[in-house]
Protein backbone atom coordinates (compact mmCIF):
# COMPACT_ATOMS: atom_id res chain seq x y z
CA UNK A 1 0.00 0.00 0.00
CA UNK A 2 1.20 3.32 -0.98
CA UNK A 3 1.11 6.09 1.58
CA UNK A 4 2.22 9.43 0.51
CA UNK A 5 2.45 12.65 2.18
CA UNK A 6 1.28 14.90 -0.26
CA UNK A 7 -0.99 18.49 0.87
CA UNK A 8 -3.53 17.89 -2.03
CA UNK A 9 -5.15 21.35 -1.44
CA UNK A 10 -2.34 23.21 -1.00
CA UNK A 11 -1.29 21.06 -4.28
CA UNK A 12 -4.22 22.07 -6.21
CA UNK A 13 -4.32 25.69 -5.56
CA UNK A 14 -0.33 25.76 -6.45
CA UNK A 15 -1.47 23.84 -9.69
CA UNK A 16 -4.48 26.00 -11.07
CA UNK A 17 -2.21 28.92 -10.19
CA UNK A 18 0.34 27.89 -12.06
CA UNK A 19 -2.22 26.62 -14.68
CA UNK A 20 -4.63 29.35 -15.49
CA UNK A 21 -1.83 31.85 -15.50
CA UNK A 22 -0.48 32.78 -18.89
CA UNK A 23 1.87 30.86 -20.16
CA UNK A 24 2.71 29.54 -23.77
CA UNK A 25 0.24 26.42 -23.46
CA UNK A 26 -2.25 28.64 -22.49
CA UNK A 27 -1.74 31.24 -25.45
CA UNK A 28 -1.52 28.59 -27.86
CA UNK A 29 -4.75 27.41 -26.67
CA UNK A 30 -6.49 30.49 -27.06
CA UNK A 31 -5.18 30.76 -30.49
CA UNK A 32 -6.15 27.20 -31.40
CA UNK A 33 -9.71 27.59 -30.39
CA UNK A 34 -9.88 31.07 -31.57
CA UNK A 35 -8.78 29.50 -34.96
CA UNK A 36 -10.35 26.19 -35.11
CA UNK A 37 -13.15 25.20 -32.37
CA UNK A 38 -13.01 24.17 -29.14
CA UNK A 39 -13.56 20.77 -30.21
CA UNK A 40 -10.81 20.70 -32.31
CA UNK A 41 -8.37 22.48 -30.02
CA UNK A 42 -9.03 18.82 -27.77
CA UNK A 43 -5.80 17.20 -28.93
CA UNK A 44 -3.23 19.89 -28.19
CA UNK A 45 -5.10 19.88 -24.25
CA UNK A 46 -4.92 16.95 -24.17
CA UNK A 47 -1.41 16.88 -24.70
CA UNK A 48 -0.57 19.15 -22.79
CA UNK A 49 -1.42 17.44 -19.76
CA UNK A 50 -0.26 13.74 -20.69
CA UNK A 51 3.03 15.53 -21.43
CA UNK A 52 3.33 17.74 -18.51
CA UNK A 53 2.61 14.85 -16.18
CA UNK A 54 5.07 12.73 -18.05
CA UNK A 55 7.82 15.49 -17.55
CA UNK A 56 7.01 15.67 -13.48
CA UNK A 57 7.41 11.97 -13.18
CA UNK A 58 10.67 12.22 -14.82
CA UNK A 59 11.95 15.22 -13.10
CA UNK A 60 10.66 13.51 -9.55
CA UNK A 61 12.29 10.37 -10.44
CA UNK A 62 15.87 11.99 -10.98
CA UNK A 63 16.12 14.22 -14.58
CA UNK A 64 15.61 17.46 -11.97
CA UNK A 65 19.03 16.56 -10.59
CA UNK A 66 20.88 16.89 -14.12
CA UNK A 67 19.55 20.47 -13.86
CA UNK A 68 20.68 20.90 -10.05
CA UNK A 69 24.42 19.71 -11.16
CA UNK A 70 24.60 21.54 -14.20
CA UNK A 71 23.06 24.61 -13.71
CA UNK A 72 24.10 25.86 -17.49
CA UNK A 73 21.40 23.63 -18.98
CA UNK A 74 18.54 25.27 -17.15
CA UNK A 75 19.87 28.70 -19.23
CA UNK A 76 20.50 26.28 -21.91
CA UNK A 77 16.40 25.34 -21.98
CA UNK A 78 15.62 28.75 -21.45
CA UNK A 79 17.60 29.98 -24.67
CA UNK A 80 15.79 27.22 -27.00
CA UNK A 81 12.64 27.67 -26.03
CA UNK A 82 12.43 31.09 -25.76
CA UNK A 83 14.01 30.83 -29.33
CA UNK A 84 11.15 28.80 -30.47
CA UNK A 85 8.18 30.23 -28.51
CA UNK A 86 9.58 33.36 -30.31
CA UNK A 87 9.73 32.25 -33.51
CA UNK A 88 6.14 30.67 -32.91
CA UNK A 89 5.13 34.24 -31.97
CA UNK A 90 6.15 35.94 -35.10
CA UNK A 91 4.44 33.14 -36.88
CA UNK A 92 1.13 34.09 -34.93
CA UNK A 93 1.37 37.87 -35.23
CA UNK A 94 2.71 37.95 -39.16
CA UNK A 95 -0.20 35.23 -40.45
CA UNK A 96 -2.65 36.64 -42.97
CA UNK A 97 -6.30 38.17 -41.81
CA UNK A 98 -9.41 36.07 -42.43
CA UNK A 99 -11.50 33.53 -41.13
CA UNK A 100 -9.10 30.76 -40.04
CA UNK A 101 -6.15 32.21 -40.93
CA UNK A 102 -3.55 31.15 -38.04
CA UNK A 103 0.21 30.52 -38.12
CA UNK A 104 -0.35 27.16 -38.44
CA UNK A 105 -2.19 24.84 -41.06
CA UNK A 106 -3.54 22.87 -38.82
CA UNK A 107 -4.20 22.80 -34.88
CA UNK A 108 -1.37 21.18 -33.17
CA UNK A 109 -1.76 17.32 -32.28
CA UNK A 110 -1.70 15.51 -29.18
CA UNK A 111 2.16 14.54 -29.40
CA UNK A 112 3.12 17.68 -30.54
CA UNK A 113 1.83 19.70 -27.63
CA UNK A 114 3.38 16.66 -25.65
CA UNK A 115 6.38 16.82 -27.27
CA UNK A 116 6.16 20.92 -27.11
CA UNK A 117 6.47 20.83 -22.76
CA UNK A 118 10.23 19.48 -22.99
CA UNK A 119 10.79 22.94 -25.10
CA UNK A 120 8.44 24.85 -22.81
CA UNK A 121 10.63 26.91 -20.51
CA UNK A 122 7.64 27.50 -17.85
CA UNK A 123 6.45 24.21 -18.03
CA UNK A 124 10.38 23.08 -16.92
CA UNK A 125 10.15 25.35 -13.83
CA UNK A 126 6.81 24.48 -12.72
CA UNK A 127 7.83 20.83 -12.82
CA UNK A 128 11.38 21.55 -11.18
CA UNK A 129 9.34 23.43 -8.45
CA UNK A 130 6.37 21.44 -7.73
CA UNK A 131 9.21 17.98 -6.77
CA UNK A 132 10.58 19.88 -3.62
CA UNK A 133 7.68 21.72 -2.45
CA UNK A 134 5.20 18.86 -2.40
CA UNK A 135 7.49 15.87 -1.29
CA UNK A 136 9.29 14.44 1.80
CA UNK A 137 12.13 13.75 2.13
CA UNK A 138 11.93 9.95 3.93
CA UNK A 139 8.55 9.66 2.34
CA UNK A 140 7.27 7.39 -0.88
CA UNK A 141 9.40 9.37 -3.74
CA UNK A 142 7.77 7.22 -6.15
CA UNK A 143 4.05 7.62 -4.50
CA UNK A 144 4.37 10.92 -4.07
CA UNK A 145 5.75 12.27 -7.80
CA UNK A 146 3.02 9.67 -9.33
CA UNK A 147 0.35 11.88 -7.33
CA UNK A 148 1.89 14.91 -7.68
CA UNK A 149 1.35 14.44 -11.54
CA UNK A 150 -1.60 13.13 -11.61
CA UNK A 151 -3.25 15.67 -9.84
CA UNK A 152 -1.07 18.43 -12.16
CA UNK A 153 -2.03 16.29 -15.19
CA UNK A 154 -5.92 16.97 -14.03
CA UNK A 155 -6.21 20.09 -13.19
CA UNK A 156 -4.54 21.37 -16.59
CA UNK A 157 -7.20 20.24 -18.47
CA UNK A 158 -9.89 22.66 -16.98
CA UNK A 159 -7.64 25.83 -17.02
CA UNK A 160 -6.12 25.15 -20.59
CA UNK A 161 -10.16 24.69 -21.65
CA UNK A 162 -10.59 27.73 -20.13
CA UNK A 163 -8.47 29.55 -22.40
CA UNK A 164 -9.38 27.65 -25.16
CA UNK A 165 -13.39 28.84 -24.82
CA UNK A 166 -11.78 32.44 -24.26
CA UNK A 167 -10.19 32.21 -27.77
CA UNK A 168 -13.59 30.03 -29.49
CA UNK A 169 -15.70 33.48 -28.02
CA UNK A 170 -12.98 35.77 -29.59
CA UNK A 171 -13.13 34.04 -32.89
CA UNK A 172 -17.04 34.20 -33.22
CA UNK A 173 -16.91 38.17 -32.11
CA UNK A 174 -14.64 38.62 -35.32
CA UNK A 175 -15.96 39.21 -38.29
CA UNK A 176 -13.59 40.81 -40.92
CA UNK A 177 -10.15 39.89 -41.98
CA UNK A 178 -8.86 43.25 -40.57
CA UNK A 179 -10.35 42.09 -37.06
CA UNK A 180 -8.77 38.54 -37.27
CA UNK A 181 -4.88 40.28 -38.19
CA UNK A 182 -5.08 42.27 -34.86
CA UNK A 183 -6.26 38.98 -33.19
CA UNK A 184 -3.20 37.18 -34.61
CA UNK A 185 -0.62 40.43 -33.96
CA UNK A 186 -2.03 40.25 -30.12
CA UNK A 187 -2.02 36.73 -29.83
CA UNK A 188 1.88 36.91 -31.31
CA UNK A 189 2.42 39.59 -29.17
CA UNK A 190 1.27 37.80 -25.68
CA UNK A 191 3.36 34.61 -26.32
CA UNK A 192 6.54 37.06 -26.96
CA UNK A 193 5.46 38.21 -24.03
CA UNK A 194 5.53 35.29 -21.66
CA UNK A 195 8.88 34.41 -22.92
CA UNK A 196 9.79 37.70 -21.62
CA UNK A 197 8.69 36.77 -18.78
CA UNK A 198 11.43 34.28 -18.19
CA UNK A 199 14.56 36.25 -17.84
CA UNK A 200 12.99 38.38 -15.49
Amino acid sequence: MILVNVPILSLILFGLAGGITPGPNNMISAGTGAAFGFRRTLPQILGVAIGFAIMVVAVGLGLGGLFVAVPQLHWLLKLVGGAYLLFLAWKIASAAGGMGATAIERPPTLLQSALFQWVNPKAWAFALSVIPAFTTPGGDLLGEVLLIAAVLGVLSLPCLAVWAGFGVLIGRLLSTPRQHRILNIVMGGLVALSVVTLFV
